[in-house]
């Protein structure tokens, strides 16, 4: 059983499709984690402990994820909307 940055990296890059990555974030939270999946609308629910103001939410989220899969990211929808849309290049 993996554990750690391992396990979670392995979460995650087996949610994304042709470098696509759909997320529903959760600002205000204590810790930025992956919560689980989101079955009906296929996407990956992530905390993120940043206030969405300013960016500050999707920036920490970028930051995270890239941190997690050791790959560039971008933000291509979602940028005032909970759920968004990650392309990884």
């Amino acid at each position: 059983m993996q554990r750690g940055a391992a396990c979670i990296n392995m979460k995650i890059s087996k949610h994304i499709n042709s470098g696509i990555l759909h997320v529903i974030a959760k600002p205000n939270a204590p810790k930025t984690e992956v919560i689980g999946w989101d079955e009906s609308r296929k996407a990956l629910r992530i905390a993120v402990a940043a206030v969405p103001d300013k960016d500050k939410a999707n920036t920490e989220l970028l930051k995270f994820l890239k941190k997690q899969t050791g790959k560039r990211c971008e933000l291509i929808s979602g940028a005032r909307s909970r759920e968004k849309t990650i392309r990884f290049v």
